[in-house]
């Protein structure tokens, strides 16, 4: 009880409490009670006026009285509605032969504000009777009162069941449903009617989704509901990648709007982002009802939640503020009667009802006519229907639903207890017909029942149904007139992908676009591109990079490029990948079919002059230069310039073992085969020194052991070179960006180059020993081509290992041809075709007269044939 001495003491200090209230001249402005007698009767507290927000400088507030209940109060004429939701179902429930019976049921309506003393003061007059305000007093004769229909807001709802509980009345709130009214340890005498929105969020964040909108800003009441509801959608934003742009609260208390308005609404204006989430109830967002704010200025996109009407402000024509937003509106069943009920409400038919006299003054006064309470009423016999959404809807809204729900169930309630009762005690007696506040509590908080529309109703919390959302679209036309369109609608319990529908093509945006805006911080990213974050800026706000070459991004905002399929490659936007075209080295193409032709050109070339020497075998300079190891060497060479045409055309299994096998081979027999030019050139000149020991190391069939067992070593290398890991076709997916290129891997890199590595060190034995051999007599002497054409070979392959590891896919291959065709083409060149032209050009040259008075370098005249032809013979040792 102390908390009821504190507030008794509060208010009988306060000027005027305590007395009647025909001593405040304007109380009926602000509170005006509309009662209707019964048996039993409700307590019912609405929002129907609300203040208006002015601001006050320092000198103003001084003089301003410090009750403010002669302040100009504005009409919510919205929310009539809701006092006519309690007149239908009282009206209903009194006509039901089976609900109540011989009973009937009253109601008294009481107006409430966003002000503790103001909420107070409703709720102790309705406790004390008519113009009192006497805790722990009434002045009624008989205290008919059973439970209390009020809290159009949380904050509302707790200020009543404060003082409410301490006379356990049972408390129903018909505002949004808040778990923090939940507690029974706080407010044990409190139930909620209203069905949970637990799921609003998860429809707010599909409609961003929907529409692709991820730079959001957030309005949000300042309270637990507003709070609760920022953490859950700005949590849910996050799973699917929209950012807050920013986060302003609005307070709920009246005194703090104007402050508050002229600090958020700047960074409203200020901020990039188009649409912004408002979320609270009609009363706690007066603010933006009642700012004289240019809001269209702010080109703002408006998405509203279930429980602000926003059609609901003092201007008629304020609404272009709010063209084209969506709003997320309770789904309710159609209660039968309501509308033809709202049809036939006049004056007339209520003379006694104050409340339906001032608002039918408020909408329908003639705009000569003063409105005051005298006044005769202007157009009697208009209907509800006429009037602008702006003033009244004539479709029941979710507040007006929940609170026709509320009456029946406290009618329920009533009856079952009241069935029970009449059990044990007379029905005539009358005392025993009201019950105390406490015996309403188990029946009523176990009461279900079904409506008029078929719906099923619960008083316990706990099993309260999901709303589900009609999504409407707000259309303010130019000639002042509006309405809200369906546009969609959010089902929480239904199936997945069936929860959210819209029909887009039935929406209509603001005036400043025809199209869906661009709720975005920055434009989107097309495919060939990614993102790029900002440093210090929000995961929405970033620059857009092109992909790094040979990745793609298919999609818009792609966060990173990806690499084609190794079948496939990027195209030139880098949006998509092509399938590569499969190409080798082929004899059809420009570069393939010149290679082959130089290949056959030498190759033909070479057997021309195998065909030469052959002709002329008989001659002395054909003699003078072994004709077994020069025909071993032309052979060589025509095959070596053909085996470069197994590295032309798609490779098979046999190409690729043959390829450079049969390169390794026919190379080696052709440097085996100058080599032992070399080393016989040299000991034909030893050998003729008298005494010369070499003589007997001489054989006549040397030269061929030299090619035999120097190309048998090759062959074995290639033998373990196929025996352990031979070479292999392959389709090289990664040279080449935009081709799959079909070559021969090598197999075992180590062999390859061993092949190689021999073939050099025979090169380079046979370089040695020709560059020592140079300065030898001219005419039995090949030392200086022989010196010439291994330096060409060995040039060419020095710089075929670093160009042939530097290349990849087809160069490879035309890399190896060319090395091929060079250094076969040095070696022809540079030894036989000398020949060729003394045989061909110049056959005085080559005579046997010629040959035989030659002068050495030391000036002595011999017989140059004479040493071979003693120590060799003709035809053993030519050379």
């Amino acid at each position: 009880m102390l908390s009821l001495l504190f507030i008794s003491l509060l208010l009988l200090q306060t000027p005027g409490y305590g007395d009647r209230t025909e001593k405040f001249p304007c109380f009926h402005q602000i509170n005006p009670i509309v009662s209707r007698d019964g048996d039993l009767v409700i307590g019912i507290f609405l929002s129907l006026f609300s203040v208006e927000v002015k601001k006050l400088t320092g000198a103003e507030l001084f003089k301003s009285f410090p009750n403010k209940a002669c302040n100009t109060y504005q009409w919510l004429h919205k929310n009539y509605q809701q006092a006519l939701a309690v007149v239908f179902a009282v009206e209903e429930i009194n006509r039901d032969a089976d609900l109540l019976p011989n009973i009937s049921l009253g109601f008294h309506i009481y107006n409430t504000h966003h002000s503790d003393e103001r909420t107070l003061e409703s709720s102790l007059q309705w406790l004390s009777g008519p113009g009192q305000l006497i805790p722990n007093y009434s002045c009624r004769k008989q205290d008919k009162s059973v439970a209390v229909i009020g809290g159009a807001t949380s904050a509302l709802s707790v200020q009543m069941g404060t003082l409410l509980h301490l006379y356990k009345f049972a408390q129903i709130s018909y505002g949004p449903f808040d778990s923090v009214l939940n507690d029974k340890v706080q407010l044990p005498s409190l139930y909620q009617m209203a069905p949970k929105d637990s799921s609003l969020h998860r429809g707010v964040v599909h409609l961003m989704v929907y529409f692709k909108w991820n730079w959001i800003g957030l309005i949000a009441s300042d309270d637990m509901r507003g709070e609760e509801f920022l953490f859950e959608v700005r949590r849910e934003m996050v799973k699917n990648g929209i950012c807050v742009a920013f986060t302003e609260k609005i307070p709920v208390s009246e005194r703090s709007h104007m402050e508050s308005y002229e600090t958020f609404m700047p960074r409203i204006l200020a901020s990039s982002a188009k649409v912004i989430v408002i979320h609270g109830d009609t009363d706690s967002l007066m603010i933006l009802r009642y700012s004289q704010f240019p809001l269209l200025l702010t080109w703002k996109m408006w998405i509203a939640t279930s429980h602000w009407d926003i059609t609901m402000r003092p201007l008629y024509a304020d609404g272009y503020a709010f063209h084209g937003a969506l709003t997320f509106s309770h789904m309710t069943s159609e209660i039968p009667g309501f509308k033809n009920f709202l049809k036939r409400v006049t004056p007339s038919k209520y003379p006694d009802d104050i409340l339906l006299r001032g608002f039918w003054l408020s909408v329908f006064s003639c705009p000569d006519q003063p409105e005051n309470s005298e006044q005769e009423v202007c157009s009697p016999n208009a209907s509800l229907e006429t009037l602008p959404l702006c003033f009244f809807d004539m479709t029941m809204s979710g507040l007006s639903y929940t609170i026709y729900n509320t009456v029946y169930a406290v009618a329920w309630a009533l009856h079952e207890m009241l069935m029970r009762k009449s059990e044990k005690i007379s029905m005539g007696d009358e005392e025993y017909l009201v019950p105390h506040p406490w015996q309403l509590h188990a029946s009523l908080k176990n009461t279900q029942f079904n409506n008029s529309a078929g719906d099923q109703v619960f008083v316990d919390e706990n099993r309260s149904s999901e709303i589900q959302y009609a999504i409407m679209n707000y259309v303010f036309f130019p000639n002042w007139s509006e309405t809200l369109v369906k546009v969609g609608q959010f089902v929480p319990k239904a199936p997945r992908g069936q929860d959210f529908t819209m029909c887009e093509d039935d929406i209509v945006w603001g005036f400043w676009d025809s199209k869906v805006p661009c709720g975005v911080c920055s434009d989107s990213c097309g495919p060939g591109f990614r993102k790029t974050l900002l440093e210090g800026k929000a995961a929405c706000c970033f620059d857009c990079s092109p992909c790094p070459e040979g990745e793609i991004s298919s999609q818009m905002d792609a966060e990173q490029c990806m690499k084609c399929p190794e079948d496939e490659y990027p195209n030139k936007q880098r949006d998509g990948c092509l399938l590569k075209p499969v190409t080798c080295l082929n004899v059809k193409d420009p570069l393939g079919m010149t290679l082959a032709s130089v290949a056959v050109f030498f190759s033909l070339l070479t057997a021309l002059v195998l065909g030469i020497f052959v002709k002329f075998q008989d001659t002395p300079i054909v003699k003078a230069n072994n004709q077994t190891l020069s025909y071993a060497l032309l052979i060589s060479l025509t095959f070596c310039f053909l085996s470069s045409l197994l590295f032309i055309g798609q490779p098979t299994i046999a190409t690729c073992l043959l390829q450079q096998t049969v390169f390794a081979i026919v190379f080696t027999v052709a440097v085996s085969s100058i080599l032992a030019k070399t080393i016989l050139v040299v000991l034909a000149f030893r050998i003729i020194r008298p005494g010369s020991r070499i003589r007997i190391f001489i054989h006549p069939r040397m030269s061929n052991y030299v090619v035999l067992i120097c190309s048998g070593i090759q062959v074995i290398f290639c033998a373990i070179w196929l025996g352990t890991s031979p070479p292999f076709p392959e389709a090289d997916t990664h040279s080449e960006s935009g081709h799959i290129i079909l070559r021969c891997n090598e197999g075992s890199v180590f062999a390859f180059y061993c092949v190689l590595g021999y073939m050099g060190f025979l090169a380079l034995g046979s370089f040695s020993v020709a560059f020592l051999a140079r300065h030898l007599p001219d005419t039995f002497n090949e030392a200086k081509f022989i010196t010439f054409s291994m330096l060409v070979f060995c040039s060419v392959w020095a710089s075929f290992l670093p160009t042939y590891q530097s290349t990849k896919g087809k160069a490879m291959v035309i890399v190896e041809i060319f090395s091929i065709l060079a250094s076969s083409a040095g070696l022809l060149g540079c030894i036989f075709i000398p020949k060729c032209y003394v045989i061909l050009l110049k056959p005085d040259r080559n005579t046997q007269e010629q040959i035989k008075n030659h002068q050495d370098s030391r000036g002595n005249i011999f017989s140059e044939a004479q040493p071979y032809n003693s120590h060799f013979g003709n035809n053993t040792l030519e050379g």
